[in-house]
């Protein structure tokens, strides 16, 4: 597990400069577009923070952020995803990050203090372990990240138990439609894509 957790380290702090070139999937602005994202959200957005995105899906699609509400994402990137449920959540709400790099967790807390937003945390993780307390949060979105955890059972057992009860899940996350050639099962590398 040590080694699959440094190739996604490796490979996210090269994406924390920059994502350009390092998916195979729509980013920034245009991948937001065709996720469907909100456009009055995408025109409020800072350019540096959109330029950052590359999320796989729309968390948002799946029900919304109201105000007032805890929300936790897991594996806030660059922070894009923040920022809405930030807008979302309004003064009263308060939206918490957590990401697996420091660098990326800079890079989100970075591009945030450009948006305006006050209702906002980030903080870095060195594995699947969320520092928050049981039954904290209303809401937990992910965009792309479970998928890269080797530890999947300790991934969701640690946000059900921050979730409150009643509370959801948003996730967007890419899968396997077949299985990986034998020279790619468990290569670290391929953890990472």
């Amino acid at each position: 597990m040590q080694k699959i957790r440094e190739a996604i380290r490796a490979k996210y702090v090269e994406v924390a400069r920059s994502p350009m070139g390092r998916f195979l999937y729509p980013i920034g602005r245009e991948g937001a577009q065709k996720l469907g994202y909100d456009k009055s959200i995408l025109d409020r957005a800072p350019e540096q923070l959109l330029q950052s995105f590359c999320g796989v899906g729309n968390p948002f699609s799946l029900g919304r952020i109201a105000p007032g509400q805890r929300v936790l994402d897991f594996g806030c990137g660059a922070g894009f995803d923040l920022f809405v449920a930030g807008n979302a959540a309004g003064p009263g709400g308060l939206v918490c990050g957590i990401d697996l790099t420091e660098d990326m967790a800079a890079r989100a807390t970075d591009n945030l203090r450009q948006t305006g937003l006050t209702n906002w945390e980030i903080r870095q993780v060195d594995a699947e372990d969320i520092p928050y307390g049981n039954d904290f949060f209303d809401v937990v979105i992910s965009n792309g990240v479970i998928n890269l955890s080797p530890g999947k059972r300790q991934c969701f057992a640690e946000i059900y138990r921050v979730l409150k009860p009643g509370g959801k899940l948003h996730f967007a996350d890419l899968i396997l439609e077949k299985d990986l050639p034998p020279h790619l099962t468990g290569s670290p590398e391929a953890w990472s894509q």
